[in-house]
């Protein structure tokens, strides 16, 4: 999450660069250096069958391809802010709708720890300006991001973060290329300057490669409710990356903010109960731990 909040400054350099034929090279990468780095580990990829595909179709469409075309319309129509604020409200979607994919029922604890971490976030971004359509964008971008972990749950189990990572991201690369040759253009990457191509291997490799992984491994290990929760993390490496380009230290709200999502964490993953001495290792919200 700390990498994601990061890419909210770094992807700024992309703003004059032609969106589906960029964000096609980064995830190209992406997958051909996950695909390199499982090998090199080892790391069995399972083919995808039946429904699965649906599924991992579904992370591709939206976490990855509609994710990306809400934010750069929605901020045409409302302040960056706004679409901020409506993905900070990720971790309650995941809190009430996660637990039910999982075959078990909602944390109270992370569902009262939901709205503090989302009240957190509000108060780093802040609010703005928007449009009707503004908020249309902004509630198919929180959509979409809650769409990107709670698709991955039925197939986590079988192809876990490994096999989620690479499928997601070649069929996303995939997809993007054919909006690049209907929309755009393949010669439009010959425009990109020498920023903009580190700007996407940034993202390429750091934001998705290795923040995918981490977040499906999260994922897979605490739960979708739990792991929601740590999108609060997100707005705060933003204010961050914010502070070591130059933009400011940020003020009192920013700070404040800081303490409320950092309050919600700790309510949030505290574990709901200790086993006692002598009781086998079991997870706190009765699953079986996560294989390596």
């Amino acid at each position: 999450m700390a990498l994601v909040g990061s890419s909210v400054t770094v992807s700024r350099a992309l703003a004059d660069a032609p969106l589906f034929a960029t964000q096609a090279v980064r995830y190209a990468a992406a997958a051909l250096l996950l695909f390199a780095l499982a090998r090199a580990a080892r790391v069995p990829l399972h083919r995808p069958r039946g429904r699965e595909w649906l599924w991992l179709a579904g992370i591709a469409a939206t976490g990855l391809v509609l994710f990306n075309v809400a934010v750069v319309r929605g901020v045409a129509h409302a302040e960056p802010a706004v679409i901020a604020v409506a993905v900070a409200s990720v971790p309650i979607l995941l809190g009430l709708l996660g637990p039910f994919l999982e075959g078990r029922r909602p944390s109270r604890r992370v569902l009262l720890a939901a709205p503090v971490v989302v009240a957190g976030a509000v108060l780093v971004e802040g609010t703005g300006r928007t449009d009707a359509a503004g908020v249309a964008w902004a509630a198919l971008a929180l959509g979409c991001e809650a769409a990107f972990t709670l698709l991955a749950v039925p197939v986590l189990r079988r192809h876990g973060a490994w096999g989620v990572s690479v499928h997601a991201v070649w069929l996303g690369a995939l997809m993007l290329t054919g909006l690049t040759v209907v929309f755009e253009s393949p010669a439009a990457v010959a425009s990109l300057g020498r920023p903009q191509w580190v700007a996407a291997g940034y993202l390429a490799v750091m934001v998705t490669a290795v923040a995918f992984l981490l977040w499906y491994r999260t994922v897979a290990a605490v739960g979708a409710g739990r792991a929601g929760l740590l999108t609060g993390v997100a707005p705060l490496a933003a204010a961050g990356a914010g502070v070591v380009t130059g933009s400011g230290v940020p003020g009192p709200a920013v700070w404040l903010g800081l303490l409320v999502v950092i309050a919600g964490l700790a309510a949030g993953l505290r574990p709901d109960r200790t086993p006692g001495p002598g009781a086998r290792a079991s997870r706190t919200d009765g699953r079986a731990p996560a294989s390596p």
